[in-house]
């Protein structure tokens, strides 16, 4: 396969990939995005394999070890894939990014230790200082990428007992300027191996860059844990782009830089959603002071509380009602009981719509893709700034398991997540907020919400409790 049909093949794949992304940004093209995704990383797939089969030549054993990952990958990502729950989709996204971002670093230490297997150089010769700086960029990048996303992933699963793992940020004193110097220590090394290709240099820029990882992550608090799956993201497409310069791969460098770019500027877009500039999330995030406080005594409050037909009876007396998923719906799995709720609302004549917040649930788009998985309509899905208005003259709000991104304390000088838009459902008439307890949510805040005169809760399982309103209105 001579390399014009193999550019003009990666070339292909590349435009797949900008239409992947192209019909990703919205629920009703997500299908064909995923599916010219798919198309794209077939042709990049084969293509390589194709070359690899061309060049490897006699070589039967590499192609054995090479067809064999491809097998074992394949089918551990096929099974992840078709097992994984929605509440845990955002692990899994972790997950991924751990293991590229662990790709980058082995293919970046099998080219400085064999740079002739990968042509980087002839047999004998020294790598060029400039492949030594993009091997340095692309190694430091992938282990503070795989790292970070071990901790992200800890933070995400909510269930272990380690504290590096918990959704409380992690701050010390003196924090900031220890990242600084490792920082500073990190780049010094790469350009001292880019200088003179030294084996300690490059190791010790990696050890340094996998603590790096860790260190970026673990301020960061729950609520913010959206912009870092983002921000990860970005992160190990620059790893691979990095890579591929080194390697002189185009497919890398373009895939690479499309998951980069289109990572920085969605997590760009989910800071903005919080209020926060993107150096204020990554320097620590916020959240901190509130989780301690919470983690205190804390005084109890009385609430207004009901059941699922005391529910249903101010629903079915409603005109207008706007439906807020949360986490806690995703962990119920109760996305296609909420849809037949609405749908015998709607049958009765009472208007009904979804209000999404950017950064609900664990992950960019959390919200969508559990509504679009019950097939909820997309007309009746609408996105903070459009549904905000509408509050005031809904009737009633009901909030499914969501918490931070409805609190009213965000409008609060001084509070954790002062600044962060809100879903502003404390101005409907009236308020029904279905949670298992009064725990805090992930920001480790109280919720004035869940206080206020016009507010019912009801305790208990959503699916169960939204099963139950749908029986009484009938």
């Amino acid at each position: 396969m001579s390399m014009n049909i193999v550019t003009l093949l990666y070339l292909v794949a590349s435009v797949f990939f900008i239409q992947a992304l192209k019909g990703l940004s919205h629920p009703t093209t997500s299908l064909r995005g995923n599916l010219f995704g798919m198309v794209g990383m077939g042709i990049a797939i084969l293509t390589t394999g194709a070359l690899i089969v061309e060049t490897a030549g006699s070589n039967a054993g590499g192609m054995v070890y090479v067809l064999g990952a491809l097998l074992v990958g394949g089918a551990a990502g096929t099974m992840m894939a078709k097992r994984v729950e929605m509440t845990k989709m955002p692990e899994l996204v972790a997950f991924m990014h751990s293991m590229i971002g662990l790709a980058a670093v082995f293919i970046a230490v099998a080219a400085v230790a064999e740079p002739y297997a990968f042509g980087i150089v002839a047999k004998g010769e020294e790598i060029p200082a400039g492949n030594r700086l993009e091997l340095f960029l692309g190694a430091a990048i992938g282990a503070i990428t795989f790292s970070g996303s071990v901790i992200a992933f800890g933070k995400l699963s909510g269930k272990y007992k380690f504290r590096l793992f918990q959704g409380a940020p992690v701050s010390f004193p003196g924090q900031h300027k220890l990242n600084l110097v490792l920082g500073l220590l990190t780049l010094g090394l790469g350009v001292a191996f880019m200088l003179t290709g030294s084996w300690t240099a490059f190791f010790a820029m990696l050890a340094l860059s996998f603590v790096m990882g860790v260190l970026i992550i673990i301020p960061i608090g729950g609520a913010d844990m959206p912009v870092v799956v983002s921000m990860l993201n970005s992160y190990s497409g620059w790893a691979a782009a990095g890579i591929g310069f080194s390697l002189n791969n185009s497919m890398l460098i373009i895939a690479g830089s499309l998951v980069g770019s289109s990572g920085a500027i969605l997590s760009y877009i989910m800071c903005k959603a919080m209020n926060r500039s993107f150096f204020n999330v990554i320097g620590g995030g916020f959240g901190g002071e509130a989780t301690t406080a919470a983690s205190g005594a804390k005084e109890q409050r009385p609430v207004k509380s009901g059941s699922a037909d005391d529910a249903a009876f101010i629903l079915g007396n409603a005109e207008t009602v706007i439906i807020v998923p949360g986490y806690g719906l995703a962990v119920a799995r109760a996305q296609h009981s909420v849809k037949e709720l609405a749908q015998k609302l709607t049958e009765k004549g009472i208007t009904v719509k979804y209000a999404i917040h950017p950064v609900a649930g664990r992950m960019p788009g959390h919200m969508n893709v559990l509504l679009a998985e019950a097939e909820v309509p997309y007309d009746q899905v609408f996105e903070m700034e459009d549904i905000n208005a509408e509050f005031g003259q809904a009737d009633v709000a009901i909030i499914l398991g969501a918490n931070d991104v409805v609190n009213p304390a965000a409008h609060v000088k001084g509070s954790a997540i002062y600044g962060m838009p809100i879903l502003e459902a404390y101005k409907a008439k009236t308020v029904i907020v279905n949670k298992r307890s009064m725990a805090a949510g992930y920001a480790g805040l109280d919720n004035e919400l869940f206080y206020m005169d016009k507010t019912m809760m009801v305790f208990g399982d959503a699916k169960k409790i939204i099963e139950d309103m749908g029986k009484a209105i009938e």
